[in-house]
C-alpha cells in the first residue's frame, strides 16, 4: 500500500501530466488534421499540411487549436492516471529489482484499462468539442451545439443517455495495447542504452520515445480510427439513418471502411497521426524524464532503479 501511495508515484504522475500537456500544446494542430482525416471520410485532401491549410482558409487561423482546452484537460487527467497507476503497480510488483519487458507490458496494459474506464467520458466530450463548427464534406455528420464542457456532458446525457459518455470504450480497451506497447519498447530501449552509459542524453530520450510511439501507433491505428468515429458519435448509419453510438457498430465501421476505401482506408490519416503522436510522445518523455530527475534531485530523493 505504501508503494501505491508513495511520493515517487505522485512525482511520476505529475511529471507525466505536465509533459503530455506541454507536448500536445506544441503539436496540437497536427492532431486536429489527424482527427479530420479520420472522421470526415469525404475530405479530398490527404496530406497533413493541405488539411491544415484548408482548415485555416475556411475556418480561421485559430481553427487548428479549436477544442484545445477540453483536450488538454482530458490529456492531463488521463496521463496523471496512467503514469500514477503504471509506476505504482510497477513498484509493487518489481519491489526494487530490475524490471523486464514482459512485466512492463502487463503493467502498461493494466494501467491502460484503469485509465480508459476512468477517463473515456472526458475524451468523448473533447472529441465533439474539437469538431464542433468544423466544415465537413460528409453530409451524414450531424452538427452539435455545445456551449462548453459542462453543457456537452449535460446534452449528451439528456439526448443520448449516460452510456453515450463511454462510446468507443471497447476499441479503447483494445487500444490499451498502444501505451502498453509504447512503454514496453521505451523501457526496454532505455534499459539497453543504460547498459552502455551511465546517463541518457536529451536526444537519447527523444529518439527512443519517438521510436516506441511510432511502433505502437502503426500497430493499433485501424482501431484508433474506429475509436475516433465512435467518440464523435455524430455519423448516421445508412440506409436506416440511425445515429452511431454503440459498440455493435465496430465491425460495421471496419467493414465499411475497407469496402469504400480498401484496406488502406483503415490507415487514412496515419501520416498526420504519426507526425503528431511521435513528436508529441518524444517531447512528452523528454519533459517527463527531466522533470522527474529535477524533482528527485531538489527533494533529495533517490530515484528507484527498477527500469
Amino acid at each position: 500500500m505504501a508503494s501505491v501511495l508513495s511520493y515517487e508515484s505522485l512525482v511520476h504522475a505529475v511529471a507525466g501530466a505536465v509533459g503530455s500537456v506541454t507536448a500536445m500544446t506544441v503539436f496540437f494542430p497536427l492532431d486536429t488534421a489527424r482527427l479530420r482525416l479520420q472522421v470526415d471520410e469525404k475530405r479530398k485532401s490527404k496530406t497533413t499540411h493541405m488539411v491544415l491549410l484548408e482548415i485555416i482558409k475556411e475556418e480561421g487561423i485559430l481553427a487548428p487549436y479549436r477544442g484545445w482546452f477540453p483536450v488538454i484537460s482530458s490529456l492531463c487527467c488521463s496521463n496523471f492516471v496512467y503514469f500514477y497507476t503504471f509506476n505504482s503497480l510497477k513498484a509493487v510488483w518489481v519491489k526494487g529489482q530490475r524490471s523486464t519487458t514482459g512485466k512492463d507490458l502487463v503493467v502498461g496494459f493494466v494501467a491502460g484499462v484503469v485509465n480508459v474506464l476512468l477517463t473515456t467520458p472526458l475524451w468523448v466530450v473533447n472529441t465533439r468539442l474539437k469538431l464542433q463548427g468544423a466544415k465537413f464534406r460528409n453530409e451524414d455528420i450531424v452538427p452539435t451545439n455545445y456551449k462548453g464542457i459542462i453543457d456537452a456532458f449535460h446534452q449528451i446525457i439528456r439526448d443520448e443517455g449516460i452510456s453515450a459518455l463511454w462510446n468507443g470504450t471497447f476499441p479503447s480497451l483494445l487500444l490499451v495495447f498502444n501505451p502498453a506497447i509504447q512503454f514496453m519498447f521505451y523501457e526496454g530501449l532505455k534499459r539497453q542504452l543504460l547498459k552502455k552509459r551511465m546517463k541518457l542524453s536529451s536526444l537519447d530520450v527523444f529518439i527512443i520515445g519517438a521510436v516506441a510511439k511510432a511502433i505502437a501507433t502503426t500497430l493499433t491505428y485501424p482501431m484508433q480510427t474506429v475509436q475516433s468515429i465512435l467518440r464523435f458519435g455524430r455519423h448516421r448509419l445508412n440506409p436506416e439513418n440511425r445515429t452511431l453510438g454503440s459498440l455493435r457498430n465496430i465491425l460495421y465501421l471496419l467493414h465499411q471502411r475497407v469496402r469504400r476505401f480498401g484496406i488502406l482506408g483503415l490507415y487514412k490519416g496515419l501520416e498526420a497521426k504519426l507526425l503528431q503522436t511521435v513528436l508529441t510522445a518524444a517531447l512528452m518523455f523528454l519533459v517527463y524524464e527531466k522533470l522527474t530527475a529535477a524533482t528527485f534531485t531538489v527533494m533529495g530523493l533517490k530515484r528507484a532503479h527498477t527500469r
